[in-house]
């Protein structure tokens, strides 16, 4: 069951502080979500991660509708990519965004499967980690275009630290087949 936190149609506020007083990262997050009213789950996503302190939401990509991956009997998904910033640590940016995605209404599920929201991190800054439960970058965006086609929106010169090679080059090699760009930037 997804959680509605605010009336459709809620209008996204930027955090305004001017700036995070401590040291901060720039982190690029996918979000995407395939149940009940999908915009504003997304809208709701933004909101909430930018009301948390030591992270503010900077921008945010296009909209993209994309099919399910892997399990393929299910609603299509709308993704997006934001870039924020943050003065938290890896894990314990994981740890956030998975309470947000509970806050949301997520429960446990499938791999895979039909979920209200869904938010991974995929790019902190030029950081390699491996730990039990992170993987920076993200393990698999390289195969993804409803991760690349969104992350190349806001950042094609971003640098994947693993292969060096820039988004822009990543997300043409593996193109876009199966998005449909579903509308411009929640905000920018």
């Amino acid at each position: 069951m997804c959680f509605r936190l605010a009336g459709p149609g809620k209008d996204l506020h930027l955090n305004k502080e001017p700036s995070i007083s401590e040291p901060v990262a720039v982190v690029y997050l996918s979000l995407g979500s395939n149940l009940g009213d999908r915009v504003v789950m997304l809208r709701q996503a933004l909101d909430v991660l930018n009301e948390t302190p030591r992270v503010r939401v900077l921008r945010v990509s296009s909209v993209y509708e994309s099919k399910p991956w892997d399990l393929t009997r299910q609603p299509k998904f709308l993704n997006i990519v934001a870039e924020i910033e943050t003065a938290l640590e890896p894990l314990e940016l994981l740890d956030t965004v998975k309470a947000v995605e509970l806050r949301l209404g997520r429960t446990p599920a499938r791999r895979w499967g039909p979920r209200c929201i869904d938010i991974d991190l995929i790019l902190w800054d030029a950081k390699v980690l491996r730990t039990a439960a992170l993987t920076l970058p993200h393990e698999r965006f390289r195969e993804r275009a409803f991760v690349l086609t969104p992350l190349a929106d806001l950042a094609p010169e971003a640098i994947d630290p693993e292969t060096g090679l820039t988004v822009a080059v990543l997300a043409g090699r593996l193109g876009a087949e199966g998005l449909t760009h579903y509308a411009e930037p929640m905000y920018s």
